[in-house]
């Protein structure tokens, strides 16, 4: 799910980057966010019960 979660974050973030440089700060936040989602998502691995 975060997994999900940090792919989708990224995505608008790459959309956003490239459609819209007015809104930089918000992209870059959702970006952060992205990277931490998915770095959370890698450490944490599968859970047995999922």
């Amino acid at each position: 799910m975060l997994g999900l979660i940090a792919a989708v974050l990224i995505i608008l973030w790459l959309l956003g980057f490239f459609a819209f440089h007015v809104t930089t700060g918000f992209i870059h936040l959702v970006l952060i966010v992205g990277l931490i989602l998915l770095v959370f998502h890698l450490l944490r691995g599968r859970n047995a019960t999922a």
